[in-house]
């Protein structure tokens, strides 16, 4: 209906854009959700978190399969791997949450609108218009009193690249029709170090190549080092400081050069994978219209998700200075929608943000590590309790890893929180409820855990932060 005013409109559904969507219609807004897809749920849910952890899960169960000898399980030795049956069970989960997703707009009485949005410029007479282009290329027009942009993010490319069957984003690594034998993965963070477990648990040859020093650089450097420690055991190769100088085809697949330490090295594998960060998707949406001045392509907002534009706000991996995760941009978008509704509401405090990364082991990290606390002048008190000393490890047989506490020594405050291990993506939750609660690491030590129990290692965590683990 050409005459109607919404109260929002959305441009992107992702999991920033769907979650704003679904607030702003429980809130009782008038609500548009405009995506250029004919499915609903972006990246995260087609090509990026969900399928990818659909696969970790296999990985996982086939690490199992390898072990079931241990496990008092016999006869499993002639097992096989069926990728397309692996496929199609990860096309299952994702199409049955995009239909969810649906679902939830029809409850939630949001409109959704097929075609690429647009901003035209500043609000006249309190009122934004959103051109939106439809598939088959009719140009319709969209008023709204308030406008969220979460557009979203695509992968990076190396200079020189670009995508193929052999040169691989997130995207085609998803799709692919047979399992390779050798991937070089450029890029060692969490989407980088995904998907080297993923392939390494399916017998893969992989090679990771990393420009800084460290693998998963953002995480506090003991967590580094274990998980190096862990990819040299499964027999993944990591080479750190390397700089990739050039990616060619060969008759069977690609051949990488890169240079680490001054020596150039050449490798050759059957495809490669870029995985060397994501940058937001902002060109094409008209931002020149508006005040919203972007730097290298990310849009700057206030606590409120506010940008310069009156009206106008961004959620998702194009705001500048929050991390490209599904779970933030989901928070961003309650976030601003609670200001347009007046309702309650707090801005995101970038310390408690939860970092997971789903390899194996996998990682769980919140706050400040400790070289960030020292930078910062805090007086430390540490605490470390391994996945060795936890019955429970024992039980489900991983023991790899452990629980960083980092505290301040006189007041006990928590800084932050870093996991390797098993369940590490779902054990910070529970360092995050502690810091947005203020506890401190006190608390946490009086704070009865169940037995046998993986959480029962931030207990022994907490009392070593005192010298005092019982288990260690």
């Amino acid at each position: 209906m050409p005459d109607t005013i919404y109260d929002v409109a959305i441009i992107g559904s992702g999991p920033a854009g769907y979650t704003a969507a679904i607030r702003a219609g429980q809130y009782g807004l008038k609500t548009a959700l405009i995506e250029k897809d004919n499915v609903l749920g972006g990246t995260c849910l087609h090509v990026g978190c969900i399928p990818t952890k659909a696969l970790l899960f296999n990985a996982e169960i086939w690490d199992h399969l390898k072990d079931a000898k241990e496990f008092g399980i016999d006869g499993v030795d002639a097992r096989k791997l069926n990728w397309a049956a692996i496929q199609e069970r990860k096309a299952k989960i994702v199409a049955k949450h995009a239909k969810g997703l649906e679902f939830l707009m029809k409850k939630n009485k949001v409109e959704t609108i097929r075609g690429y949005g647009k901003l035209t410029g500043p609000a006249q007479g309190g009122i934004h218009t959103v051109e939106v282009k439809s598939a088959d290329g009719k140009v319709s027009q969209v008023k709204a009193r308030n406008v969220i942009v979460s557009t979203g993010s695509e992968a990076r490319m190396l200079p020189g690249t670009e995508p193929s069957e052999r040169v691989l984003t997130n995207i085609e690594i998803l799709s692919l029709k047979e399992m390779p034998k050798s991937l070089v993965v450029v890029g060692a963070g969490a989407v980088g170090m995904e998907f080297a477990s993923i392939f390494r648990s399916f017998d893969a040859e992989i090679t990771v190549l990393e420009m800084l020093p460290r693998v998963v650089p953002v995480e506090d450097e003991d967590i580094s080092k274990e998980l190096a420690r862990v990819y040299r055991k499964r027999g993944i190769t990591c080479h750190t400081s390397a700089k990739v100088e050039k990616v060619e085809n060969t008759k069977s697949g690609i051949a990488v050069t890169f240079t680490v330490d001054g020596k150039q090295q050449r490798i050759e594998a059957e495809k490669i994978l870029i995985a060397v960060g994501r940058k937001p998707r902002t060109e094409g949406i008209d931002l020149e219209k508006t005040k919203i001045r972007p730097d290298r392509g990310f849009i700057k907002t206030n606590g409120w998700m506010q940008t310069d534009e009156p009206g106008v706000y961004a959620i998702g991996d194009i705001v500048l200075g929050t991390p490209q995760l599904a779970h933030v941009g989901a928070m961003e978008g309650i976030v601003a929608v609670a200001k347009i509704a007046g309702k309650p509401g707090k801005p995101i405090n970038p310390l408690h943000i939860p970092n997971a990364t789903y390899c194996h082991p996998e990682i769980g990290s919140v706050g400040l590590t400790e070289a960030k606390a020292k930078e910062l002048g805090h007086t430390l008190k540490v605490g470390k309790f391994p996945f060795t000393a936890n019955s429970r490890a024992s039980i489900v047989g991983q023991h790899e890893g452990f629980v960083k506490i980092v505290s301040d020594a006189e007041y006990g405050e928590i800084l932050g929180v870093h996991i390797i291990g098993p369940q590490a993506t779902e054990l910070i939750a529970e360092a995050v409820a502690a810091m947005e609660l203020e506890a401190t690491a006190e608390d946490l030590m009086w704070t009865i855990h169940a037995h046998p129990t993986l959480a029962e290692a931030m207990l022994d965590a907490s009392n070593s932060v005192y010298g005092m683990a019982i288990n260690a």
